[in-house]
Parts: C-alpha cells; sequence; structure tokens
C-alpha cells in the first residue's frame, strides 16, 4: 500500500469553484494507492469532486491550519522554536498516515511543516513552486519603504521558505523564471525545473485553420493588475467582425466590462468568470487566435495549453527580463499598446498562411517540451526516485 501526502496551501473550495480540476493532477501516473492532502486551513472541499484529481487511488482530505499569530511574535529570535512547537500536530497526523513520499505545492506553512515531518520521521519530501516570490510576492511586501512590523514580517517568510527549501529532497521550479529566487535563496542543487501537467484526457489538437465567422479570440486569466487585458478589448473594438472571449475573474471584471460597453463591443466580448477545465480544453480548440497580456515573469498554465492545443498565440512583451521559455518565432510578442495588439491581430486574421504557420509552430514547440505526458512522465520519474516500489 503506498501513500502520498500531498501539503498544499490552498482552499481547494476555491479551486473547485474556478473549475481547476485536472484528471491525476495529485496522483500522476496513478503511482499511489493513497493519496492523502493536507490543507493548511480550515477549508472543507466537496471530496467527490476532487476525486478525478487522484485517479484510482483512495482519497483522504486532511486539516491543519498555519498560525498567523505566529508572524509577529517576540522575540524573533525564538522563530524557530514556535514554529517547531506548531509543526507537532502535523507531525502526529502525518504519523498516522504513514506516507511514501510528501509532495508539496508552493514553499509556505506545508513546505515547512514537510521539512519538520522529514527531520521527526525521515520522509522525504519534494516542492514544486509555481511562481517566484521576488517579482510576484504573495506573503511579503516588497515596494516602498517598509514598517517595521513589515520587515518583521517578511523576515518570517523568508526564514520560512529558506528551511523548507534548504531542506527539501528535491526543490521543482515550473517555469525558469524562478530559478533566480532559487540561487538568491543559495539553492542551487537539488533542484529541476518540471513544467505543469495539463489535462491529458481534454487538451486537443485544434483541428484546423479555417477562421470562423466572426473570428474568435480568447484571453485566458486571473482579472487583477498584472494581467490586464484592456489593450486587447481596445483592439477588438478597432477590429470589426471580431469576438473576444474573456475566460477568468478577478477584481478588474466590472472595470472591465464597463470599458466594453463604453467602447460599443459588449456584443463582442464575452465574459466568462468560471469554466471548468475540460470544457476550457474544448473551447481553446474552436477559437482562432489566443491572445493575453501578462506582466508576471513566468509562462502559466492557460499559455501551455494554448500553445499545445496549436492555437497561434499573441502576447506581450513583459517589463524586465522577458520569459525564457516564450524565446523563440512559435509565439507573436507585442508591445503592451492597444495599436500593437490590433496590428498582430489583424495580420493573423487576415493572412491565412501566417495565422496557420504560427498555430503549427506552436504546437510542435509545445509538445516537444509541454505534452501532457511528458510532463506526467517526469514526475512520475521523480516520485520513483524516493519510492521505487510504488
Amino acid at each position: 500500500m503506498s501513500r502520498l501526502l500531498v501539503i498544499v496551501p490552498d482552499r481547494l473550495s476555491e479551486i473547485l469553484l474556478k473549475g481547476e480540476i485536472q484528471p491525476g493532477y495529485y496522483n500522476p501516473g496513478e503511482m499511489f494507492d493513497e493519496v492523502h492532502i493536507l490543507m493548511m486551513n480550515d477549508d472543507r472541499p466537496e471530496t467527490d469532486r476532487l476525486r478525478r484529481m487522484v485517479g484510482q487511488a483512495k482519497l483522504f482530505i486532511h486539516n491543519f491550519p498555519d498560525d498567523l499569530n505566529l508572524v509577529n511574535r517576540r522575540p524573533e529570535w525564538l522563530r524557530g522554536v514556535y514554529l517547531r512547537r506548531w509543526a507537532r500536530g502535523g507531525i502526529e497526523l502525518a504519523r498516522k498516515i504513514r506516507p511514501d513520499l510528501v509532495r508539496c505545492h508552493g514553499a509556505d506553512w506545508n513546505a515547512y511543516l514537510a521539512s519538520r515531518i522529514k527531520a521527526a520521521l525521515g520522509i522525504p519530501y519534494v516542492v514544486s513552486l509555481h511562481t517566484n516570490p521576488d517579482v510576484s510576492p504573495f506573503r511579503r511586501v516588497l515596494t516602498g519603504k517598509l514598517t517595521r512590523e513589515q520587515e518583521r514580517h517578511n523576515a518570517f517568510y523568508d526564514y520560512i521558505e529558506r528551511v523548507a527549501l534548504g531542506h527539501a529532497d528535491l526543490v521543482m521550479p515550473v517555469y525558469k523564471s524562478i530559478l533566480p529566487y532559487l540561487q538568491r535563496l543559495g539553492i542551487r542543487e537539488r533542484v529541476e525545473v518540471c513544467y505543469n501537467v495539463t489535462n491529458r484526457e481534454r487538451l486537443r489538437q485544434k483541428p484546423g485553420y479555417d477562421l470562423h465567422q466572426p473570428a474568435r479570440v480568447i484571453c485566458v486569466g486571473r482579472l487583477y493588475g498584472e494581467k490586464n487585458p484592456t489593450q486587447i478589448i481596445r483592439a477588438i473594438a478597432q477590429l470589426p467582425g471580431v469576438q473576444l472571449t474573456i475566460v477568468g475573474d478577478g477584481p478588474l471584471r466590472p472595470e472591465l466590462e464597463q470599458l466594453a460597453r463604453d467602447l460599443r463591443v459588449a456584443d463582442r466580448v464575452i465574459f466568462r468568470p468560471s469554466v471548468m477545465n475540460d470544457e476550457l480544453c474544448e473551447l481553446l480548440a474552436q477559437q482562432d487566435i489566443f491572445a493575453v497580456h501578462t506582466q508576471a515573469w513566468e509562462i502559466n498554465k492557460s499559455v501551455l495549453e494554448a500553445l499545445l492545443t496549436g492555437l497561434p498565440v499573441v502576447i506581450n512583451r513583459r517589463v524586465g527580463e522577458p520569459v525564457p521559455e516564450l524565446d523563440g518565432d512559435f509565439v507573436v510578442q507585442v508591445p503592451d499598446t492597444q495599436e500593437a495588439y490590433r496590428e498582430a491581430l489583424n495580420r493573423l486574421l487576415t493572412d491565412d498562411a501566417a495565422r496557420a504557420s504560427l498555430g503549427r509552430r506552436a504546437l510542435a514547440h509545445s509538445r516537444s517540451l509541454w505534452a501532457p505526458e511528458l510532463a506526467e512522465a517526469r514526475y512520475v520519474e521523480i516520485y520513483r526516485r524516493f519510492v521505487p516500489s510504488a
């Protein structure tokens, strides 16, 4: 009986709400007989809806909330003592579960707990990193003049991350832009880039490049400051006969909906706040172009999905260092302006050969690097290093 303990900082109910249900995500290759998911909060997700994410394995859900009261607790030099005391309950839970391996998504309280489980029980753990905290901070404050409280807050999470990642058996950034963060922490060994696994069951190749009527452009991503599709909406307003579908939700949605009304294109800009991943994969194959704006230093899953579908992709050149994975002729990168998006979209919409050629290059390039079966096999190979009998 092989067991995997997956420790996550997320509230899985929110993932279910967004529709990000992916087959086998928490049990690649159906390696484990039991998958135990431990959330660092009090969330109570619908277990039945999560079962698909562990395949045929038995699924168990647990909670062990973090303790935010420790963040600013003094004296600061006792930080490690406080955290070790907090971790005791999680260690006892792991002792009862008896996992062969611990997998962490992100280096938060969850990965710190995994380091204590390893210290107490000798169970190896691996950590996947999905953002670069130095560029897209979640817990820390990085800009402006910091207060003493903010400095203590940053120091607390810097400590957690250093311990969590420093003791991990393997750290798996999901794209190359995360590597500078690890180098800053002094973590250069036991690091392997492992790309996100996409939906192996529903992701399919676009059947052809004949233009739909009206032409279809799709944009997928959370609607917030770093991923603001304003210039794409403005570009669509100057392209009659083109329909834009925006999949995703966030604080900017009301403002973007109003912009579409102001530009008199509300009938051509369709907002879909939540789409199940199965449906999204099918929807992508029915589009003509994928257009997106992001200042995040990443190649996110929605871009991978578009490329793997064979969609022509138009994306902005981000301010600062470029995303290494987007270096090549398989995407069109443009300045983040209305005019640049309009020109790029118009060329692809009016030049059938260019549109088809770009889409085929995207498909060939992405399949060679990020095909679901390749990404999943990579995680299986890594897991077998630590659990040969699974």
